[in-house]
């Protein structure tokens, strides 16, 4: 009996060693796995509005994919997005403009992702609606609205003197792409170059417009149609640019829904500019978390693209992009 009950005793013992020896092996194992697994952690972004909502998808769909990866997602204009990027406030700047040459000296680096375009919108109860969807508008006329200030009222635009109606301009108040791009459609400008009341962001634009009856502005793809509906949004209307400036609105030109205009700026149709390139911008070639990220968007991420309302890049640029983050 005395023997036997060593023996259990031993056994019991050695089971008790083995289990605590295995308990500490998992514990110290730990650390290390959690701290070599790219996929934990927090990827903070800011920038373009353009970008904004596509940003938001991607990093739905990588976080379900890899749960330990949160994000700080913001929007402020894609001139916040390369502020915050270059002194670290942020791991990607969303961009909505080429990235100039003083910011790519200053350590910038741009991986392009997607593509859109900024589209003119009027008010849907505009007092020559009718002949704006006719004639559509010509860039030497947006040029006058927008730039030179000498044209001021819709009759002017439309040919009919008899409307002595005013045109309120809208314009960004916030360093934003969408500005700059529009600026560079109208004789390679800069953003400081658009007149009009100075509104903050792609939602401050639309509000205004659509509550000026009077009002004229602009907007990127995802802001000026409701990716719901397909429609524009409420109370705005994409007024047809006049491309061929042959005096009316052709039918090209005219984008009632988010799916025409996306099949004109893919078609190339739609001009470029106001049609771009959206970036995304570090400081310095991306690493870690944050290349991981983003390889797999202009790989798996590119698959939610068009079902956003954006325009995916052919292969041959996302093989560039993917080369600039490799």
């Amino acid at each position: 009996m005395h023997i036997k009950h060593i023996q259990r005793y031993s056994h019991e013992r050695i089971l008790f060693y083995v289990v605590i020896l295995l308990a500490l092996v998992a514990c110290a194992a730990q650390p290390a796995t959690q701290s070599n697994n790219p996929y934990q952690g927090t990827i903070a972004v800011s920038g373009a509005f353009a970008l904004y909502p596509m940003m938001q998808r991607w990093a739905e769909e990588f976080h379900n994919l890899h749960p330990g990866v949160e994000f700080d997602i913001s929007a402020g204009g894609a001139g916040k997005g390369m502020t915050d990027a270059l002194s670290g406030a942020v791991d990607i700047g969303m961009i909505s403009r080429d990235i100039s040459p003083d910011e790519q000296a200053k350590g910038a680096y741009g991986i392009a992702v997607t593509k859109d375009a900024v589209f003119p919108t009027i008010n849907t109860q505009n007092p020559v609606l009718q002949d704006l969807f006719s004639q559509g508008i010509s860039q030497e006329t947006f040029v006058g609205i927008f730039i030179t200030g000498e044209i001021t009222t819709w009759g002017q635009v439309v040919g009919r003197p008899e409307v002595p109606d005013e045109i309120h301009v809208y314009t960004r108040s916030d360093s934003c792409g969408a500005a700059e791009v529009w600026a560079k459609y109208l004789g390679d400008k800069k953003q400081e170059n658009l007149l009009g009341i100075g509104v903050s962001g792609d939602p401050g634009v639309v509000s205004a417009v659509a509550k000026d009856p009077l009002g004229i502005g602009f907007n990127n793809l995802n802001y000026a149609f409701d990716i719901t509906t397909g429609q524009p949004v409420t109370g705005i209307s994409v007024v047809p640019i006049d491309i061929n400036e042959n005096g009316k609105a052709d039918q090209e030109e005219i984008l009632p829904t988010n799916t025409a205009a996306v099949a004109a700026i893919s078609s190339g149709n739609y001009p470029s500019p106001p049609a771009r390139l959206l970036y995304l911008a570090t400081d310095g070639k991306p690493s870690g978390l944050t290349q991981l990220f983003i390889e797999w968007i202009l790989m798996d991420g590119q698959n939610y693209v068009s079902e956003s309302g954006y325009i995916q890049l052919p292969q041959d640029q996302l093989d560039v992009s993917l080369s600039r983050v490799r």
